[in-house]
């Protein structure tokens, strides 16, 4: 019988999954994030772990654990948590969860771009607090879409979802990839242009790369001076991506129209003084947040695990360098 760790309380069908195949589970019930010295603690004798993103499986985690370890299945598409060429080192797998939050992360970044356009936070603060007195011809004015260019950075599956999205609702879609993709210019009309284009002509810009050592502060205050002093920057991808000090600057002198984020440099500490701006929407890493996705990563999880232990290669291994 092996034993799985599993570092926080997921939904019941990744669990399940795990039990009926015969293995222990040890599931971490905590209100937060696992102790790294819980982690190191609970993590020996295990033949395989499931993570999340506020985990660092690194060297020192998989030695505690022991030889025994085979797989650490990551319960999230991102595995910036782990250490890939310790993994190999130690011959170790990995597996993450490919695919299956795409439809709920491109939502979130269309719900963020519109509740920042339509000033939506804003005008329910604003009508709770007793202060609508009436219609007015000025009142809580924000940017209609329609019309507008969106520039996406970062065309993966993701990216390309909130393109095709965005260009549903009349909006023109600039983007930019390390790879062009033809195929996709040709299906949407999209344009492939530079990253200093695509800042300087977008009205909503939607970042959606992964954290790399090339990605991190990708938008600094360089960046941000390039923008329209209207444009919308939405953020659902890693939250270093952005210099956020830079960010807040920018939108306290209006030199940017407003931000929507759902991922933070420090998470879940925030930037000095972005909760306080007005002109900014904020939500709590929640764009993979359906119950559907949250299932399916689960399952996708836990199959890995399952599959690995008994000798078989599932679809979501991570290639190791």
């Amino acid at each position: 019988m092996s034993k799985i760790l599993v570092t926080r309380k997921i939904p019941k069908a990744g669990l399940e999954l795990l039990k009926a195949a015969g293995h222990t589970v040890n599931v971490w019930a905590g209100s937060s994030a696992i102790p790294r010295s819980e982690l190191l603690k609970r993590v020996k004798g295990a033949h395989g772990i499931l993570s999340l993103l506020t985990d660092k499986i690194d060297d020192a985690v998989l030695q505690a654990a022991g030889p025994q370890l085979m797989i650490v299945a990551n319960y999230a598409v991102g595995y910036d948590n782990l250490d890939l060429a310790a993994l190999k080192k130690r011959g170790v797998q990995a597996a993450n969860t490919p695919g299956v939050l795409d439809g709920a992360v491109s939502e979130q970044a269309i719900a963020l771009m519109f509740a920042v356009a339509k000033r939506i936070p804003e005008a329910d603060r604003f009508t709770r607090a007793g202060k609508y007195k009436g219609w007015e011809p000025e009142l809580l004015l924000g940017m209609e879409l329609s019309g507008k260019a969106i520039g996406i950075l970062g065309l993966g599956r993701i990216g390309a979802g909130v393109a095709k999205r965005a260009q549903a609702m009349g909006m023109r879609v600039l983007y930019y990839d390390v790879k062009r993709n033809e195929a996709f210019e040709k299906e949407t009309g999209a344009a492939y242009v530079s990253i200093v284009d695509l800042l300087k002509g977008s009205d909503v810009v939607s970042l959606h790369v992964p954290l790399l050592p090339s990605t991190r502060h990708l938008i600094d205050a360089r960046k941000l001076r390039m923008m329209k002093k209207t444009a919308i920057l939405i953020n659902t991808s890693r939250g270093p991506v952005i210099d956020e000090k830079a960010l807040v600057a920018a939108l306290k002198a209006r030199r940017l129209g407003g931000a929507g984020l759902d991922v933070y440099e420090n998470e879940p500490k925030l930037a000095p003084g972005l909760a306080k701006l007005p002109n900014v929407v904020l939500t709590p890493h929640t764009a993979s947040a359906t119950f559907e996705t949250r299932d399916r990563m689960a399952r996708d999880a836990a199959q890995a695990i399952i599959s690995v232990l008994a000798g078989k290669t599932p679809p979501n291994l991570i290639a190791l360098p």
